[in-house]
């Protein structure tokens, strides 16, 4: 399956980077104009980094951008948004993680985000049109906090019902439903 868009896709992955099941590497694979911010050789955990790898692809883009960012992806496109600008015609911020909730074991710390610069997370409206996609049953964020998030930003909510992170984790490899959303934003 292919869009006929018109904007170029930047897909900005999780702090997993590329795992080869993802949803977000197989629509990177099926769309006729996409880049993907690659993974940091050093540092993965710095939010400065991962902001300046962003910046990176995007001069490397002409004309219009979609972001499409999963996880922690999502918080570094809203802290990228804070200190740079681009043509960006919209952004498909799916599953972002709350910063304030109690996170398992296999994740950073508080401490650790804190230590590298993710906190705190910008709390404005973003400069460009944005979906922000919530589960209801997501370990790393509630529904509830995902709408205040989307509300801050100005984003509008789309509510997906159970998906847990929306991740191969949680069942998730082929989604769908991003090309149809991505098409919403590419207008």
């Amino acid at each position: 399956m292919t869009d006929n868009n018109n904007a170029t896709i930047l897909i900005v992955p999780g702090l997993r980077d590329h795992v080869p099941d993802h949803w977000q590497t197989l629509l990177a694979a099926q769309l006729p104009k996409v880049r993907t911010v690659p993974p940091l050789e050093h540092d993965k955990l710095s939010l400065p980094a991962r902001v300046e790898a962003i910046q990176r692809e995007l001069e490397q883009i002409e004309g219009p951008v979609i972001l499409v960012a999963h996880s922690a992806g999502v918080l570094m496109v809203v802290h990228w948004a804070a200190r740079y600008s681009a043509q960006i015609r919209g952004a498909l911020l799916v599953t972002p993680p709350d910063l304030d909730a109690t996170w398992p074991a296999n994740y950073p710390t508080p401490e650790s985000l804190r230590a590298n610069g993710w906190t705190p997370l910008p709390n404005k409206p973003l400069p460009f049109p944005s979906l922000v996609c919530a589960s209801d049953n997501d370990h790393l964020a509630s529904l509830d906090a995902v709408r205040r998030m989307a509300e801050a930003w100005e984003g509008r909510l789309v509510e997906l019902g159970s998906v847990g992170h929306l991740n191969p984790a949680a069942g998730y490899g082929e989604w769908p439903y991003a090309h149809e959303l991505i098409q919403v934003l590419d207008r």
